[in-house]
């Protein structure tokens, strides 16, 4: 077998309409590897199953929602081969059906997009499984890429319509949920009411910070949304500016003074800025609930100043608190919604300490699962978190096989 071409793939790509860029690259990837066939599913966005994208232009797809000549079919984790795969950041073989199913995760920088499937009649070399390492990794390029462009991948991700509270939300939210680099892991998760409150999170990596925050909008449906629109734009306008975090406090607090009469009142907040280079922590607590901090096993509460909401009290000042991260540390922010009656049976700085062996990624998909377990099915208010993972050493060269870390990876059979 032949190698795969990068310039004969992104040739494909560039040729193909969005809409089908994903079935370029694996047409090209299978006929390179001799494949018998060949699958992408994307990453559903309940972070609960996968969705396989089918283009069927006649005919009928059982158990598959239809759009067009587009069918998605969800297939929900079930602890199966491609759930470990996804989990684990590994390639994983299976032989059924006298043929080879290769599962590759697609992964971007600690993203789990999704997974790339290929049936092969002959067992697969070490070789041919690290080139389809390398092909799904593409992939993950591909899609990023292609998904600006259409809403398909976004259609076959959601399980269910969006109000238009929720898609005003979902629109405030950073385009991945989960970024590794050198120094840190970072993931975060949303578990939205069934009117949705208004929580939202955000990052932004430069050259030696990392900017993060959370936020709470009061109230909920559409208004709850527009409070969060002027908040989370105010933050990323002074951040984009070069602002200082206090900066950015003060141009979240403006924009929903300035805006009152149009919006609901305030939203609370929690912003930071980390110095990659040496750990440290700066964090304005605009009266959100305190953080968590993992730290040698135990959890205990970050006590910050208190501060304000935002739109509030306009002319009295934040305030900064410092903290210094240590190797091995975990950051936990969060929303009141999983703090309030009906989730605080969770325990979360317990659940906390049995979960810290597990990625960000799926620590939070874990508590989220676990939320609704004690206060779902449907929660009266959104649910928010945030986990952020300091391992230090900033600069070194990052291990990655194919998009992800294999040694910050979950043990698919934990959590």
């Amino acid at each position: 077998m032949s190698g795969v071409d990068l310039n004969e793939v992104l040739l494909a790509v560039e040729k193909a309409a969005p809409v089908d860029a994903v079935e370029a690259v694996t047409r090209s990837i299978g006929v390179n590897l001799d494949a018998l066939s060949m699958s992408f599913l994307v990453a559903d966005m309940s972070g609960r199953a996968l969705v396989r994208l089918v283009h069927v232009p006649i005919g009928y797809v059982p158990g598959g929602r239809r759009h067009g000549e587009d069918v998605a079919m969800v297939l929900p984790f079930d602890g199966g081969l491609q759930e470990q795969a996804l989990r684990a950041q590994r390639v994983l073989v299976e032989y059924a059906d006298d043929q080879y199913v290769v599962r590759a995760p697609v992964t971007q920088r600690g993203e789990a997009i999704g997974l790339l499937e290929i049936a092969l009649s002959a067992a697969p070399t070490d070789g041919i499984l690290q080139r389809v390492s390398r092909a799904a990794h593409t992939l993950a390029f591909v899609v990023i890429a292609n998904r600006r462009h259409t809403d398909l991948f976004e259609w076959g991700q959601r399980t269910s319509p969006f109000t238009l509270a929720a898609e005003i939300q979902r629109r405030l939210l950073p385009a991945s949920f989960t970024c590794e680099a050198d120094s840190f892991t970072l993931a975060a998760w949303l578990e939205p009411a069934a009117s949705i409150g208004g929580d939202t999170f955000d990052y932004s990596v430069a050259r030696d910070l990392l900017h993060f925050s959370i936020t709470d909008a009061v109230g909920h449906g559409v208004h709850s949304a527009l409070t969060a629109t002027l908040c989370v734009g105010g933050l990323r306008n002074a951040r984009r500016r070069g602002g200082t975090l206090l900066e950015q406090a003060q141009a979240a607090d403006e924009a929903l003074v300035d805006n009152a009469p149009a919006v609901s009142p305030f939203a609370t907040g929690l912003l930071g800025r980390l110095d990659l280079s040496t750990g440290s922590l700066a964090l304005v607590n605009a009266g959100h609930p305190t953080p968590l901090l993992l730290r040698d096993g135990a959890t205990q509460a970050v006590a910050l100043p208190a501060n304000r909401p935002f739109g509030v009290l306009r002319h009295k000042p934040y305030r900064v608190a410092g903290l210094e991260l240590r190797p091995g540390d975990r950051l936990v922010l969060l929303t009141d919604g999983m703090l309030e009656r009906g989730a605080a049976a969770l325990d979360l700085p317990t659940r906390l300490q049995h979960l810290s062996a597990l990625h960000p990624r799926e620590a939070v998909r874990v508590l989220g699962d676990l939320v609704l377990e004690v206060a779902g099915p449907v929660l009266p208010d959104d649910a928010c978190l945030m986990i952020l993972d300091w391992h230090g050493g900033h600069g070194d060269t990052r291990r990655t096989v194919a998009g992800a870390d294999p040694h910050r990876a979950s043990d698919p059979h934990r959590g």
